[in-house]
């Protein structure tokens, strides 16, 4: 079985904390995030659920009663693979040169 881990040292790490985040960001880099504008926006009625889920099934997007805005065609408003935009690693390892 492993070992169990100390709780933290509330004391040490609290010493630790700055209140003054601006003195922990010096050398960090700026992050600006753009808001991306749609091309159109138009809005859709529908008289039944029915409707709705037609149309829906159409689109190939999830809707329901609660939803206000989507894109199209589907991408993520929290990122993940909808949304275009993925991490990607090197796969160089330390020490070695670029290519």
């Amino acid at each position: 079985m492993g070992r169990a881990l100390a709780p933290p040292d509330k004391e040490r790490m609290s010493a630790k904390k700055s209140d003054n985040w601006r003195e922990e960001w010096v050398g960090m880099p700026e992050f600006v995030q753009n808001k991306q504008k749609p091309y159109a926006q138009v809005i859709v009625r529908f008289e039944t659920e029915a409707d709705l889920e037609a149309f829906s099934k159409l689109i190939g997007q999830k809707l329901t009663q609660k939803t206000k805005s989507i894109w199209h065609p589907a991408k993520s408003h929290f990122g993940g693979p909808a949304s275009g935009k993925a991490w990607i690693e090197d796969a160089r390892k330390e020490g070695e040169d670029e290519a």
